[in-house]
């Protein structure tokens, strides 16, 4: 039976990946950070689903992780590591605290580092394993590719994930390890629902503050209106699977408006949404 961890399985992209993959007879191995949430997946998933009690910022707790689902392969290798847990932490660069930058950061980029460096022996660079070479899939963005006003921290998080997924692909060839970053646009995922939960009464006196509540609005729309989440784990499937797999994968619910801003001027686009968010300088 092939084997793959997951980070960030409790909800959305995560709990839909893991769903999928134990439907087509692999054991699933997902990382939540609460003990309810542990104890709730296992009843959803049955036998064959492992839950690992872990925060991706804590690197003792990973590699602990990492020595039980070694005890588990019994000698054999993972097929696969899919690093999907992430936050979104909204606010404009000028005003949002240094702390927030570091936790955004800690998460969404140091966070796939720790538990590449903890299960990377297990996908075939420890030869002692026996079994095919796996595969690591990063969870990027269309923000990887794009930056978005009022969103900096999480467009430059994902900015991190494609060039330490770039780098990592090309370092992880002498083991025969394939990187695939896998870059959906808007899901229907908690990260956006808890956008609710946001304070952000601080910058009641930022110039920022009518923009900042479009952008929670917006983000609360992605929640609504995103790809199901089980549309980006079949594409999970197919990167973890297919003989030879694209190095990455876009996937959105409106591909053609991505497509006309990846082709406009920049300067064009800037003032498209800087109108739409309230963002553009007095006359």
């Amino acid at each position: 039976m092939q084997s793959v961890v997951i980070t960030g399985a409790s909800t959305g992209i995560g709990w839909a990946t893991a769903k999928l993959l134990l439907g087509r007879g692999f054991r699933v191995f997902g990382s939540v950070r609460k003990k309810a949430d542990a104890d709730r997946l296992k009843g959803e998933f049955g036998a064959n689903f492992t839950p690992l009690l872990f925060d991706v910022t804590d690197e003792a707790a990973v590699l602990a992780a990492a020595r039980e689902v070694r005890t588990a392969l019994g000698g054999e290798t993972l097929i696969g590591l899919v690093n999907n847990a992430g936050i979104a932490v909204p606010g404009p660069v000028l005003e949002l605290a240094a702390d927030q930058f570091r936790r955004q950061f800690d998460v969404n980029v140091i966070g796939p580092i720790i538990t590449t460096q903890a299960f990377g022996p297990l996908l075939g660079v420890d030869p002692s394993l026996k079994g095919p070479r796996g595969r690591i899939v990063m969870i990027s963005s269309v923000a990887g590719k794009n930056g978005n006003p009022l969103m900096s921290a999480y467009s430059a998080s994902k900015h991190a994930v494609e060039g330490l997924s770039e780098s990592l692909r090309r370092e992880m060839m002498l083991f025969g390890i394939d990187v695939i970053i896998i870059a959906p646009g808007a899901v229907k995922t908690p990260i956006w629902s808890k956008a609710e939960e946001v304070d952000i009464s601080t910058y009641k006196n930022s110039p920022y503050f009518p923009a900042l509540q479009r952008v929670r609005e917006f983000m609360l729309n992605l929640g609504a209106i995103g790809l199901p989440p089980e549309n980006i784990a079949e594409r999970i499937a197919q990167a973890l699977t297919l003989p030879s797999p694209k190095v990455r994968y876009s996937i959105t619910p409106d591909p053609m408006r991505h497509l006309i801003s990846a082709v406009l001027p920049k300067r064009m686009v800037d003032k498209i949404i800087a109108k739409r968010l309230g963002l553009m300088p007095p006359a």
